[in-house]
Formats: C-alpha cells, structure tokens, sequence
C-alpha cells in the first residue's frame, strides 16, 4: 500500500469518525455564524507562563500572531461549528499534522472550544478565543 493511500484512508476514517461522533453531540444554544471570520485573541498558558496569540480567520484561511511569528493555514470548515487547520508552511513533520477544532459554546463576544490532532480522540485541549474585530 503506497504512502498516499495509507494517508487517504486515514483522512477519510477521520472524516467518518467527525460525521458520525457529530450526530451524537447536542450543540445547544451556539451562534457559531458569528466566528466563522474576523480577528481573535487566545491566551493559553505553556511551561506556566501565560501567552497571548492573535489570529485573523478568513472563510478559508487562518493568519496567527504570536512570538513574532506568523503562520498561515487553511480552513475547512466540517460543519458551522466545526473546522480543520492545516499550516501551509510546516517546519517539522509535527507542524504538518491538522487540527480539528469544535465550538463547544458561544457568548456574545467570545467562544469556548476544544481542539486536537485530526482523529486524535484522547488529546483534547480547550481554550476561549475573543473576538477583537
């Protein structure tokens, strides 16, 4: 089996699995429409230090800020609360790997959301990103 293939079926899996995990999820009350665009702030924490990231997200690409660094991704959207990443430009093997994210609650200004690897179902992360603009 070529290495193209191998890496077409686990993107497929890992669609099936989003489809089919989606049917199971109660979005409750989300206004998901409002974030699909616009500039963002995300703190996080790393190595107990506080950090703060801004983004611009596009319809269909992403523009992150942070460090003095900027990164440029694609979009794709799996549903209104949900998207993939994927850098344009990876530096390592680990860069190359897309994110899922999934809005798990909006507020007027901010929205809550969990993310990880594409088909990573263990290692989810969460955070709120504000939107600035």
């Amino acid at each position: 089996m070529s290495v193209k293939t191998h890496t077409m079926k686990r993107y497929l899996y890992a669609i099936i699995v989003l489809i089919s995990m989606q049917s199971c999820y109660d979005s409750g009350n989300r206004n998901c429409d409002q974030f699909r665009t616009g500039e963002f702030l995300f703190k996080y924490t790393l190595n107990g230090e506080e950090k703060e990231s801004r983004f611009v997200r596009t319809d269909s690409t992403e523009y992150d800020y942070y460090e003095d660094r900027i990164d440029t991704n694609t979009v794709k959207w799996v549903n209104d609360c949900e998207y993939i990443v994927k850098k344009v430009n990876p530096a390592t093997l680990q860069e190359s790997k897309p994110l899922h994210f999934r809005i798990l609650s909006t507020s007027e200004e901010s929205y809550n959301f969990e993310y990880s690897l594409l088909g990573d179902l263990k290692n989810k992360q969460r955070g709120t990103a504000y939107k600035i603009k």
